[in-house]
C-alpha cells in the first residue's frame, strides 16, 4: 500500500509545507554556522597573508608546509577559482589539489622536482590571476596598512565561507533527519543496533524491532559485479516475518528546487539494483524529504516506485507499518 506517491492531490502543500520547515531551520542554523565559519576563514586568510609577505612571495615551500594555504589562495584571484579550474589551467595533477586541501598534506609518492614544478605552475597561474582589486597594495609602492590587509582578509573569507559552508549545511541536515527518525523509533520502542558491534551479518539479519543508520546493503550491479550501496536508515519492523526484509530510507534534504532532480537518478539506480538483487516484491526502499523538492522530483520518484514520508509530518512512517 502506497504512503504518498499515489497522493498526488496533497503534493502541492506537501512541497509547500516543506519548504517552509527547511527555511525556519535553516535561518535559525546557517546563519550562526556562516558566521562561526567566516570568523575562523578570516583568521585563516590573515595567516596566509604573514606566510606569503601579504601575497608578495608565495613560494613552493610555503605550500609545502602549509597546504591549506591553497585554497585560500584560489579565492584571491579574479575571478576565483574552482579546484577543476585550477587543474585544468594550470596543468597539473588532480590527486596534488585534492591531498592538499582535503588532507592539508604533500602526495607522499611525488617526487621533489615534480611536486616544486607543480607548485611553481600553481604559483605563476595564481600570481597573474590575483584580484588586484582585493589586494590593492600588489600595484603599488606603498606599502599595505593593517585596514587594507583586513580588508582583504574579509573579501576572501567571504568567498572561502561560501564553499565551507555549504557541506557543513548539508552535513547537519543529514544529522537532523537522522536524529528526528532515531527519537521516532525509539519512543515506539525501537532499538538501535550497529551492525559491527552488535554481530549482525547483513541488512536483513537484524532483529525485529529494531534500526541501524548508515548501513551498506549489497547488490548486483548492471555488470553483474557485487557492490555495496550504503543506506541511511534501515528499519527492520517489530512484525517481520522470518526471511523478510527491512525498510531501506535514504534521508535527503534541498535548500533549492535547482539541483534535486540532478539526483534523482540516483535514487532510481539504486531501487533498480535492489529490485534486480532482492526480487521486485521483497524491497521497499522509500525517501525521507525535507525541503524543496517539487512535483517533478516527486512525480519522477513515485513511477519508480519509490515511496516517501516528509520531516514535517514524520507520523507517515507508521503507515510504512513502523
Amino acid at each position: 500500500m502506497s504512503v504518498n506517491l499515489d497522493k498526488v492531490s496533497l503534493w502541492k502543500q506537501d512541497i509547500a509545507d516543506s519548504v517552509d520547515f527547511f527555511n525556519k531551520w535553516f535561518l535559525e542554523f546557517a546563519p550562526k554556522t556562516f558566521r562561526e565559519t567566516r570568523d575562523k576563514s578570516i583568521q585563516q586568510v590573515e595567516a596566509a597573508l604573514k606566510l606569503t609577505d601579504n601575497l608578495r612571495n608565495i613560494q613552493p615551500d610555503v605550500l609545502m608546509k602549509n597546504p591549506s594555504v591553497l585554497p585560500i589562495l584560489r579565492m584571491s584571484t579574479c575571478p576565483p577559482l574552482a579546484r577543476d579550474r585550477l587543474i585544468g589551467l594550470a596543468d597539473i595533477n588532480p590527486s596534488l589539489v585534492d591531498t592538499m586541501e582535503s588532507k592539508n598534506q604533500i602526495p607522499s609518492k611525488m617526487t621533489t622536482d615534480e611536486l616544486e614544478s607543480q607548485l611553481n605552475r600553481i604559483i605563476q597561474l595564481i600570481t597573474k590571476l590575483i584580484d588586484d582589486y582585493i589586494y590593492v597594495w600588489l600595484e603599488r609602492d606603498d606599502p599595505e596598512t593593517d585596514a587594507e590587509v583586513y580588508r582583504a582578509s574579509t573579501i576572501v573569507a567571504d568567498r572561502l565561507s561560501g564553499s565551507l559552508t555549504d557541506p557543513i549545511v548539508r552535513n547537519e541536515q543529514e544529522r537532523r533527519q537522522l536524529g528526528a527518525i532515531k527519537s521516532w523509533l525509539e519512543s515506539r520502542g525501537y532499538r538501535e543496533v550497529n551492525a559491527k558491534k552488535d554481530g549482525i551479518s547483513s541488512f536483513d539479519k537484524m532483529p525485529n524491532g529494531t534500526f541501524a543508520f548508515r548501513l551498506n546493503v549489497p547488490v548486483y550491479n548492471e555488470k553483474g559485479k557485487k557492490v555495496n550501496i550504503p543506506v541511511d536508515a534501515v528499519i527492520m519492523r517489530k512484525n517481520t516475518p522470518v526471511g523478510g526484509f527491512p525498510l531501506l530510507f535514504e534521508a535527503k534534504s534541498a535548500g533549492d528546487f535547482t539541483n534535486v532532480n540532478k539526483r534523482r537518478k540516483e535514487e532510481s539506480k539504486k531501487i533498480a539494483q535492489l529490485k534486480d538483487t532482492y526480487g521486485k516484491n521483497n524491497i521497499s526502499f522509500n525517501l525521507f524529504l525535507c525541503g524543496y523538492f517539487n512535483a517533478g522530483y516527486l512525480g519522477y520518484e513515485g513511477a519508480d516506485g519509490i515511496d516517501w514520508a516528509w520531516e514535517h509530518r514524520i507520523d507517515d512512517l507508521e503507515k510504512f507499518g513502523i
